[in-house]
């Protein structure tokens, strides 16, 4: 599933709060969702052609997706067909585990990082900013990163290098200090107005616009413990709407995708 098609212009209701965007498909987008949701993520070409088609996407729009794709890194040519590139395999695997995180009992005790490095530029710390978030870290000020210390997820090289990892526990109350670090409530409606999107959605394509803003609001949830957690939290559901989208989705790739001609060995 594609979470990062270009940026989407930001609408809010009439309440307020953001509108979950639900940016137009491109050929680009469909292949990604289709690789991305698949494991392994390979599929030979004349699958891909088949399993485009119902999303709207033509043969020749198609072959020049790929081409492109191909020429930009993000697709691998096989021998039969394309697999994504390791950098989108590092995608795929960041999409998962904001599907299924991995997380553990919580103790009290909170994860705080600082940043040690210096001599940075602007491309290097908007980098290492990028990165931090994506580890559902939220930063209280400048250089200092934290969370409750609930995940079970090693630290990448990169950042164990220009950080310190420590683990605290601080004296404001953890409910008020999440509610700081992190919009929950923002986060929650929008997550409502995205599963009556996904069940209100029709079609194919409409339905795989609708579950890539999923993915895209997935990657942003904060992944608190339950105490700190307003009530009502529908984190649980959407994981399990899309977690069902996905199931779907490979069993029509198994469908459409005819098994190899064992004849032809």
């Amino acid at each position: 599933m594609n979470g990062s098609e270009g940026p989407a212009p930001a609408r809010v209701n009439d309440s307020g709060h953001p509108v979950p965007a639900l940016r137009p498909l491109s050929a680009r987008s469909v292949v990604l969702s289709l690789l991305l949701g698949t494991h392994p993520a390979e599929l030979p070409a004349r699958d891909l052609v088949r399993l485009v088609a119902g999303f709207g996407v033509g043969g020749s729009t198609l072959r020049a997706a790929l081409s492109r794709m191909t020429a930009a890194g993000d697709l691998v040519r096989t021998g039969t067909g394309y697999r994504l590139s390791e950098r989108l395999l590092e995608r795929q695997r960041r999409q998962d585990e904001s599907v299924r995180p991995h997380t553990r009992a919580w103790a009290g005790d909170w994860e705080m990082l600082v940043v040690t490095a210096t001599g940075r530029g602007p491309a290097e710390r908007a980098e290492l900013r990028a990165r931090l978030a994506a580890l559902r870290l939220a930063e209280l000020r400048e250089g200092v990163w934290l969370r409750p210390d609930n995940l079970s997820r090693p630290l990448p090289g990169e950042v164990d290098r220009v950080a310190e990892r420590l683990v605290s526990r601080p004296e404001r109350p953890a409910r008020d200090l999440a509610a700081r670090l992190w919009p929950l409530d923002a986060w929650s409606d929008t997550a409502r107005l995205l599963l009556a999107r996904v069940e209100g959605a029709r079609g194919p394509a409409d339905r795989l616009t609708a579950f890539a803003a999923v993915v895209r609001h997935l990657l942003a949830d904060p992944v608190l413990p339950a105490e700190l957690l307003p009530q009502d939290w529908p984190g649980a559901a959407l994981r399990d709407a899309y977690t069902a989208y996905q199931r779907e989705q490979s069993g029509q790739v198994r469908t459409r995708a005819p098994e190899p001609d064992a004849s032809r060995g």
